[in-house]
């Protein structure tokens, strides 16, 4: 075929499909799409998706479900030990080791925090906060005049 041919085509295809009567949908369509809405509406939160559900019970679902999952990887570490309780402890203490080097780190950083924040004097503290306060308090009034200059005209 010669691409007039394909245009051709597509035209007569087109005028066709257009000169057919739009397809009319079933009278009891709309009645049972509301139905259904009002149905999944009426849903109590558990039975809807994960998304819907409320944060709360969202949160206590994943720790939940990560503690069980660490609790099952821990009962089958158990078992391969073959129950042994010093091998147990052994198998899962270099799994905590990273949360006391995590825990030092944080104790070293609020240390130099606290040791920092006692050497700068009071009145230089006061001051800094004035500062920023004031600074804030610009920032809130020249926007408040920019939009009234810009769009409270219109």
């Amino acid at each position: 075929m010669k691409p007039n041919d394909d245009q051709k085509l597509e035209r007569l295809i087109h005028s066709t499909l257009r000169g057919l009567p739009p397809r009319r949908a079933p009278r009891t369509l709309e009645a049972r799409v509301l139905a259904e809405i009002e149905r999944r509406a009426a849903q109590p939160w558990w039975r809807k998706s994960f998304a819907n559900w409320p944060l709360p019970a969202r949160a206590v679902f994943v720790v939940a479900s990560a503690g069980l999952v660490k609790v099952a990887l821990m009962a089958v570490v158990w078992v391969m030990a073959g129950f042994d309780a010093a091998r147990f402890r052994d198998a899962f203490s270099t799994q905590f080791a990273w949360m006391e080097s995590i825990s030092a780190v944080g104790r070293a950083l609020g240390d130099f925090g606290s040791a920092t924040l006692n050497s700068i004097p009071a009145l230089w503290l006061y001051g800094g906060a004035a500062i920023v306060l004031a600074l804030y308090m610009a920032l809130f009034g020249l926007g408040a005049a920019a939009y009234r200059t810009l769009y409270a005209a219109r």
